[in-house]
């Protein structure tokens, strides 16, 4: 905290002294050359003034974000950095309770889990085999620790519980502020997660991947080495990202965007008229000085991962979450882009043009996801949310016969 305070008020005192620093030539007066205040010296002022006052705003949000800040404590055994993400998602049951016949509904929502007597079930089917084996992986490591339970649990991209129309308590791993979900981390953590050429079983293990990204960042490619471009590598999930494409096409100097291919690829129509582009390796973007984080069909599975480039990521749109996205302070860790993308130029500007900024929010960035998003935040996460969400059950939870067992050996 006292390391984001000094760097905001060293922001603020810039911000400050810039009207002071351009008013101080008296046009009255003549200089050492006997040139009359006005002249070029005036000019070079306006222009020396331009070129700072441009970006104040950009400055005076970055101070102010860093003002009120408050970091989350380094030591965190009870992962408390996320638990109000917990408290917040539970709310709406925190009265009336969650009683059977709620689970009952939400079955069809999700796949079905209970815990009876430290033991794990789950329905016989399984849309998704690995993201179901991502989930299981961090219930089996706390199954010891819980009470007698049952929860609907969510694989699907999209959310299921509607606010407006059936809020009931469905798991999901992402959502919008439009939904009643339960936020859980996602299978991606352990297993799963998009399957394409260079990941073809899926992105997994969190923990292998934040040791290859970290390194890379650190060994290969400091700050000072970086490629001063922004960088995206993604397949078209959603038209948000064709103007950072065409962006890209008409001045590549700030911006490097292609798009790949994804399943439901046919043509380069479906890349908006040009040959789908290579995919790139997580650690391979860390070329960049800049990276750009989308939304997918849901929130997207990338974000966590770019922050460890130790790069700026570039965050477009705020709707879509996942469970740790609420720490992630807007302007503090990232720069946020509004969906139209009409101030990206602007903001790619900005970054090339106030590098120690930028890189500075860089680190705050990679300080954040390497402390406070470990796999062991991630089974604490899954171990609270839980332990909160059984004190919510209004009835005695019967074993299922049901479901099938899950042990770890299978």
């Amino acid at each position: 905290m006292k390391v984001c305070s000094a760097y905001a008020q060293m922001i603020a005192v810039f911000l400050v002294t810039l009207t002071a620093e351009f008013t101080s030539c008296d046009c009255s007066m003549k200089n050492a050359d006997g040139e009359v205040c006005g002249t070029e010296t005036a000019t070079e002022n306006k222009y020396s003034q331009a070129a700072n006052t441009r970006w104040s705003s950009y400055l005076r949000s970055i101070n102010d974000s860093l003002q009120t800040y408050v970091p989350c404590e380094d030591d965190d055994e009870t992962c408390s950095c996320h638990s109000a993400v917990i408290d917040s998602d539970l709310q709406l049951w925190s009265e009336s309770g969650i009683t059977k016949d709620l689970v009952q509904r939400s079955k069809s929502r999700g796949i079905h889990y209970q815990i009876i007597n430290h033991k794990l079930y789950r329905g016989e089917d399984c849309l998704f085999p690995f993201r179901c084996s991502g989930i299981e992986h961090f219930l089996l490591e706390i199954v010891d620790e819980l009470p007698d339970l049952e929860f609907i649990v969510n694989t699907r991209d999209w959310p299921q519980a509607h606010k407006r129309y059936d809020p009931l308590p469905v798991f999901s791993f992402s959502k919008t502020p439009d939904y009643a979900d339960i936020m859980y981390p996602a299978w991606t953590f352990w297993a799963g997660g998009p399957a394409i050429s260079l990941y073809p079983t899926g992105i997994g293990r969190w923990d292998l991947q934040r040791g290859i990204i970290s390194k890379t960042a650190n060994q290969k490619w400091p700050w000072s080495k970086k490629r001063d471009v922004g960088f995206f590598r993604g397949s078209r999930t959603s038209d948000e990202r064709d103007p950072l494409i065409l962006l890209s096409r008409k001045k590549p100097h700030l911006v490097d965007a292609q798009y790949t291919k994804n399943q439901a690829w046919k043509s380069a129509e479906d890349t908006l008229g040009l040959p789908a582009a290579k995919e790139v390796r997580f650690e391979d973007h860390c070329e960049f000085k800049y990276l750009f984080n989308f939304r997918g069909v849901a929130a997207s599975f990338r974000l966590k991962h770019l922050f460890l480039c130790k790069s700026v990521v570039f965050h477009v749109g705020h709707e879509w979450l996942e469970f740790f996205y609420p720490r992630l302070k807007p302007w503090v860790h990232y720069i946020p882009v509004g969906t139209d993308l009409s101030q990206v130029e602007e903001l790619l500007e900005f970054a090339h043009e106030n590098d120690e900024v930028v890189r500075e929010m860089a680190e705050r960035g990679y300080d954040f996801i390497w402390k406070h998003l470990t796999m062991e935040d991630v089974t604490c996460y899954w171990l609270q949310l839980l332990k909160k969400y059984s004190q919510l059950l209004k009835y005695k939870v019967v074993r299922d016969k049901s479901l099938k067992r899950i042990s770890g050996a299978s």
